[in-house]
């Protein structure tokens, strides 16, 4: 066949791409082996999108791919599947190391020689993504992502739910185990958000391989996916890739005897939140999996992105910044929810009311950060006698302590000690006013009067020492 005079028959950028088949099972060398004059010019015109992200910018017919772009096990997966086992493929795709989405279809072509194979390749490369595009799948696909976004929207427990979907993913790639990480390239760290094991017996969680370093590996993994959709190793010729990509991941996963992995980055706004990924998956399925996990990974990203920016808002809204413990906005919050009945009222509360001395002279004397410090380290006092209790931040140098099925005894003992301490003028000094209720009355009044006896003991404490009063 005169392949050259076949592709340029063709509209849309389109090559012919030739793959060597080995008599092990594997493949060799994939080859462009030519190019109608919209392809070309893909690589050769330098006004053209995909110029400026190609390796060589002068095509040569019968090239080794690797020319123009790096190794990619994804497109060689899918140059195998149409060239050799003869499927027709087709994917809508946004590579990392490229500005645009590539909608792609792969043709499986006749060959005479028994030790080759062949099959052309046509795009259509887009800046933004096509909403269309995306959804051109299959219809099993298509069910599978549905049911995850119903999952994901309906819910009120979202941690609940992700377990819930990632054992559907599990279930659909027949894989021995599937997690979501989260990753915060910030803080170095990573937690698992999710997580299902085939066989919890013969399989460790996750939370057993994180341990110290392992965001290293982590962190590797955007190089290891190499400007690529996702890292799909599913042969011993792939995990020979992922030795030389990457060493250290590769041998922690021949030690966890690990056959084959799919791993796809869950991105948001161009920003890489985690990844998720299987092991040990059914290889017979690979581009099912990958067809499902692009569209799934892209509407996972987008419900962890929104969930953390609940959590955000809500920190915001009831954490001081300046000393980590809960602010006044949280303070009224739950005590609106006692007195309404959102949640049940304690039968045995204690309350204390905790005023910082010395804040305004501090401030006055030595300055507002000197000051912050003050307040900071008062708050850290009291996270330390007081563990077990709710603390709030309630005004200026001003806290509340809610204490639930502490015993009357313990509170008293842990407030004599502070009060004592507070007289040492090198100490972090409270005035303080605690009432225990284990009857179930109201716990307004419960403040209230802690808060008058908090008074009393300010009153008290200055005096005593009428030196130490603030101006």
């Amino acid at each position: 066949m005169d392949f050259q005079e076949y592709v340029d028959k063709f509209e849309p950028m389109t090559c012919i791409i030739s793959i060597e088949k080995l008599e092990n099972g594997e493949y060799g060398e994939i080859r462009l082996v030519a190019g109608n004059k919209a392809y070309v010019d893909s690589i050769e015109n330098p006004h053209h999108v995909s110029a400026s992200s190609m390796l060589n910018n002068k095509f040569v017919p019968n090239s080794p791919y690797e020319k123009y772009i790096p190794k990619d096990l994804n497109f060689e997966d899918c140059v195998y599947n149409a060239a050799i086992k003869k499927k027709i493929m087709h994917t809508y795709i946004h590579p990392e190391r490229y500005d645009f989405w590539i909608n792609m279809v792969m043709m499986p072509l006749a060959s005479d020689d028994p030790k080759m194979g062949y099959c052309s390749y046509s795009q259509e490369l887009t800046i933004k993504s096509n909403a269309d595009m995306m959804a051109n799948t299959s219809a099993e696909t298509a069910a599978a992502v549905i049911k995850t976004c119903i999952k994901l929207r309906s819910t009120d427990n979202f941690r609940e739910t992700m377990n819930e979907v990632i054992r559907d993913i599990r279930e659909l790639c027949g894989a021995e185990q599937c997690c979501i990480l989260l990753a915060d390239f910030e803080e170095g760290t990573c937690s698992v958000l999710a997580e299902d094991l085939l066989d919890k017996k013969r399989t460790k969680h996750m939370d057993y391989y994180i341990h110290e370093g392992f965001f290293d590996i982590v962190e590797s993994w955007r190089d290891t996916i190499a400007g690529s959709s996702c890292l799909i190793i599913q042969s011993e010729k792939d995990m020979q890739v992922l030795k030389e990509r990457n060493p250290i991941w590769h041998a922690s996963l021949i030690e966890a005897e690990v056959n084959s992995v799919v791993l796809f980055p869950l991105k948001h706004n161009n920003e890489i939140l985690g990844y998720i990924w299987a092991v040990d998956f059914d290889t017979s399925q690979t581009s099912k999996i990958k067809d499902t996990l692009e569209i799934t990974s892209y509407f996972i990203a987008s419900e962890i992105a929104n969930y953390q920016l609940l959590n955000k808002l809500e920190i915001l809204s009831s954490i001081d910044l300046l000393t980590g413990i809960y602010n006044r906005n949280a303070m009224n919050n739950r005590i609106y929810r006692f007195t309404s009945g959102k949640d049940p009222a304690p039968q045995c509360f204690g309350i204390i009311f905790a005023d910082l001395n010395g804040l305004k002279q501090k401030n006055d004397e030595e300055g507002h950060v000197e000051g912050d410090k003050l307040l900071k380290g008062a708050a850290a006092l009291l996270q330390e006698t007081f563990p077990e209790c709710e603390i709030y931040r309630a005004g200026g140098d001003e806290f509340m302590l809610i204490a639930i099925d502490v015993c009357e005894k313990t509170l008293s003992e842990r407030v004599e000690k502070l009060r004592k301490d507070s007289e040492c003028p090198d100490n972090i000094s409270f005035a303080l006013g605690l009432y225990f209720d284990d009857k179930g009355n109201d716990i307004r009044i419960a403040m209230r009067t802690a808060d008058e006896r908090m008074y009393e003991d300010k009153k008290r404490f200055y005096g005593k020492y009428p030196e130490r009063k603030r101006r």
